[in-house]
Order: C-alpha cells, then structure tokens, then sequence
C-alpha cells in the first residue's frame, strides 16, 4: 500500500493528507461503483418525472372523456385533452414535492451525514413509485388524487437525491476529473428519460397488440349527435393497466441499488471537516483506495476552527452571498426552458409530425405514438448532449460550456418562436433538428453545469444545503414551466405555442447573463475553490473574490485560472 505523498497536506500543505489523498488519487474501481449508485438514483429520477408524459393524455381519455371534445365535428376534437387545472396538477405536483425534498434532505444530509439520510430517499422513491401505479378508487377525483399525493412525496424522495448524489460525488472525486464524475451522475438522466420513452412504448405497444380499436373518430361515427360514446377507443381496461404499470417499473431502479447506496462509506470531507474525526476518514478512504493516509488530528482542529461560519453569517455572505445568487439564478431559468421542452413534448410532437392528431387514433396508439417520439428526440437530441459534457466539461470548464449552452438555447427557441407557422407547415425536418439542438444544447450546457457547480463551489458545512437552495431554484422554475408555460402550448394554439417559444428564449439569454457571476472551479480542489484552507476565495492582494469572479479575474498567482486552457497548462507544467 502506496503511502500518501508527505508534500500532499500531509507536511507543510495547507490541506489534509486525506483530502489530498482524494484529490490526487487515480481513477479507480470506488470511483466507478460511486458513479453506477448515485448515478440510478438519477436514472430513477427521471424516470418517474419524466414517464408522466407520456401517459397523461391516457389519463384524460379515460377519465375526463368528454373535455375538449366537439360533438358535431369530430374534426375538431382534441381527446386526451385534460382539463387545464387538472392536467397541471397532474405534472406539477411531484416538481412541488421535489421541491421541498431538496431543501429538507439538503439541511439534514449537512446536520446528520451524507451517507444516514440518502438511503430514505430510495426507499421513499420506490414506495411512491408502486403506490402511485395503485392509486385507489374509480372515479376521475379519487384516481387523480391519490396519483397527486403519491406523486407529491415520490417528488419529496427525488428531491432529496440531488444534493445528496451531487455532494456525495464531489467529495469523492479527485481534482482532475471531478466535473467528469458528477456529470456522469447527472447523465443518467438522459437514461432515464430514454427509459421512459421506451417503457412506455413497449407496454402500450405490447397491449395494443392484444386490444385492437377503432380511432376516436371512427368510434362515434354513424352515432347520433349529443349521444356519442368515443369509449370504444380507449381500451379499457387495458389502457387502464398500462398507465400503472408505467409508474410502477419506476420502483426497480431505486430498489436495486438501495443495498449497495447502505455500503458506502460516509464521505471523508464531512467525517473529517464537520464530524472532526480524522482517523475515521483516513480509515474509511484506506478501505478504498489503495494508499496509507496520516490522520492529522490537531491539523483537523485548525482546520476546523477556521471554517466553522454558518449559511447566515455576513462570512458566508461576503465570500459566497454571489456565487449562490448565481448558482440559484441560472438554475432557476433554465429549469423553466427545460422542463417546458420535456414537459409539452406532447403538444408539440403533432407540429413536426411526429405523432397524428388526436382524433385520428385510439388512446394506446396515442400513448405508442407520444413514447416513440420522446424516445427518439431523448436518444438522438437529450441523450448526446449529456455525454458530450462528460467528455469536456474537464477541458472546456463549467463556466465557457453554461454559456455556449443558454446562448444557443436561446438562439434555437427564438428562431422556432419566430417562424413557427412556416416551420410547421412547410420544412418539419427543420423544425425538429431545431427542437433536438435545444434539447443537445441544454444538456451541453446549463442542464448539466447548474448540477455540477454548486456541488463545488461552497463549503463542506454548508455544502449539500447550498446545492439543495440551488436545485430548488430550479425546480421553482421547473414549477413555473408546469403551471406556467404548459398552459400556453395545452391547447395546441399557434399563437399561444409562438409565445410560449419566445418567453423562453428570454430567459435564457437572461441565463446567459446570470453565469457571470459564477467563477469557474476546474482543475483545483474542493477546499481551495470554496476557501477552506484559507488560501482562496480571495483575489489579488488578499481583498474577497468579487461576486463575478470568473477564470479571467484572478491571476495565477491567486490560485484562479486566467482561463482554462492556462490552468491546463500549469498543470502540467
């Protein structure tokens, strides 16, 4: 066994030896396995908010049958549609849940330890998750609220595994491929939205296969006006089953991985810099890695001393007040572009004919037809993206891709806002290359950079709340797509789709703007971006790193980049 290099913060090094040891280790197997645990929580994740779609105009053909419908033309009715309330209720609640799952667990995973809390939130996923697929009773107001409230706390489990998974790969990770780490984490949410797509377009194709029905116009042909009865096409009770049994695969993931999340050891940052226990932490990172680390005890006890200023005090605010506004900012809008992308996938599918119209089709069609769509725009559009950071995110920085990402974001929508009708009508193939290019360029960008960063730049003590604060940001944003923008683009009105397109192009020119108060942390470790050992979060002449700090602000002899490609360099220097 290798031991940990004296010069590392062993000796005279500002750091500890055992941070050190992790910030230097070489890639190895507990790095692998970390990814693969925290990362099907995220695959979980997703899943679950994700699989929502595809199903929820399922549900208001069975059970609001007669919203939007024009019984003297069949033509133009729009089966499926939900009632507008209900329909954001449906999709909304579980991003309320998750929410509030962030800030909670985001406390606690602070005050108890990392690794105590986030075995509750796979157990809470996975309940949820079945118990949302049994939701009780037969009427339309007993089945939607026991699938909101289930759907609620499924949210809260969710929630509690952002900060949580981030935090935990963070503290990890070692220096040189740490945004790598937690951006592969992160990516498998774009797994999980393929799943959901696929899942779904298996079970209802399965079922299909088995349940032929006539479309819903020719259902109530040949009926008498007023007395149509479009049931026929809607399969029960086969279609009935496979909105259940959608929601419910969504336990396995988390259920899978539950034995393995309870092996791993508590993080050494929070054993050694919250709970001051050195030798544990040295103890439980030998166990893992293949090197003999020092305890350091009474180093530990300076350590600590100098980073004992909480979330409230004016210390915090002076050294990271800004850097949280940013964090907690361009979380916010691009969660509101995001997830009005994934979240009314559904309505905009028929303007690039990737789906028929509703009153041409029967309900398990509908949902096979919605499935495949999702698939393919996840796998070709959301999937790549996530991946191409993976690839960068070390070289490029976080700082250059969130930039790249809501610039083009912005750029993509705005074009699609302004053309709509042409691009609908007259080139499809290029309305949905512009629709997969915001999808590639939010998850290379700011869909993958608002995780990592926050998961970086803020203290151990108050790491996982400040992540939690940041990530609620976002879901409020998420929230204001469900609430918000989803009622634009229900209907499938022009008008309303073209507005809906432009408001989103403005807020992510605003997150392009809201980056420049985010520095970058590329390339050095934890406690010198957040300031723990004393030596950063200062700029030159030891006055406080302004709010805006960015990679060009603080020269090399301040321990800040003037750009990646330099820090690169020093590096290897």
């Amino acid at each position: 066994m290798a031991s940990a290099a004296p010069g590392g913060g062993g000796g005279g090094g500002p750091n500890l030896a055992v941070l050190d040891a992790l910030d230097s280790a070489r890639t190895q197997m507990y790095h692998m396995k970390a990814i693969v645990i925290a990362g099907m929580g995220f695959f979980t994740d997703a899943y679950d908010l994700f699989c929502i779609s595809t199903v929820s105009k399922l549900l208001g053909r069975l059970y609001y049958p007669d919203e939007n419908i024009n019984w003297s033309d069949a033509s133009k009715s729009k089966p499926g549609t939900l009632p507008v309330g209900i329909n954001n209720l449906v999709i909304g609640v579980a991003l309320v849940g998750t929410l509030m799952g962030q800030l909670v667990f985001g406390y606690f995973g602070d005050k108890l330890g990392r690794k105590r809390v986030y075995g509750i939130t796979l157990v809470l996923m996975a309940a949820c998750a079945i118990a949302s697929g049994l939701s009780f009773g037969s009427s339309p107001r007993a089945v939607i609220g026991t699938l909101c409230f289930f759907r609620f706390w499924l949210g809260f489990g969710i929630g509690g595994d952002y900060p949580l998974s981030a935090t935990i790969m963070s503290e990890y990770s070692n220096k040189k491929t740490r945004g790598a780490f937690i951006a592969a984490v992160f990516a498998m949410q774009g797994v999980g939205i393929i799943f959901a797509g696929l899942v779904s377009m298996i079970v209802s194709g399965l079922l299909l296969h088995y349940n032929h029905a006539p479309s819903f116009k020719d259902s109530i042909k040949g009926q008498p006006v007023g007395q149509q009865d479009p049931s026929a096409s809607n399969q029960w009770p086969a279609a009935d089953y496979m909105w259940r049994i959608v929601l419910m695969i969504g336990a396995f993931p988390a259920l899978a991985t539950f034995y393995w999340r309870m092996k791993m050891p508590e993080t050494a940052r929070y054993t050694a810099l919250i709970e001051g226990n050195a030798k544990q932490a040295a103890s439980d990172m030998e166990k893992v890695m293949d090197v003999e680390i020092q305890a350091e005890q009474e180093k530990l006890a300076r350590f600590k001393a100098a980073n004992e200023y909480s979330l409230l005090s004016p210390e915090f605010a002076r050294r990271h007040g800004m850097h949280l506004i940013g964090t907690a900012t361009t979380w916010f809008l691009l969660d509101i572009a995001f997830y009005s992308q994934n979240l009314t996938q559904k309505d905009i599918f028929p303007a690039i004919k990737l789906t028929s119209p509703a009153n041409e089709i029967n309900a398990l069609t509908e949902v096979f037809q919605i499935s495949k769509a999702m698939f393919l725009v996840a796998l070709l559009g959301t999937f790549p993206g996530y991946w191409v950071t993976v690839a960068l995110i070390d070289k490029m920085g976080r700082y250059l891709i969130q930039l790249i990402g809501f610039f083009m974001m912005s750029v993509f929508m705005l074009i699609m806002g302004i053309m709509y009708n042409d691009l609908k009508n007259k080139h499809t193939t290029l309305f949905a290359l512009f629709y997969a290019l915001t999808f590639f360029f939010a998850n290379f960008g700011p869909n993958s950079t608002t995780f990592v960063l926050p998961a970086e730049l803020f203290p151990t003590r108050v790491r996982s709340t400040c992540h939690a604060i940041s990530a609620a940001s976002g879901k409020a944003g998420a929230i204001v797509a469900a609430f918000g923008v989803q009622s634009l683009t229900l209907k499938g009105d022009v008008k309303h789709i073209q507005k809906a397109l432009i408001i989103l192009s403005v807020t992510n020119m605003l997150g392009f703007f809201f980056t420049f108060l985010v520095p970058e942390t590329m390339g050095r470790s934890l406690e010198e971006i957040s300031g723990e050992d004393g030596n950063v979060g200062t700029g030159p002449g030891g006055a406080p790193a302004g709010p805006g700090m960015g990679a060009m602000d603080v020269s090399r002899d301040d321990k800040v980049p003037v750009s990646s490609t330099e820090w690169q360099s020093s590096m290897h220097a």
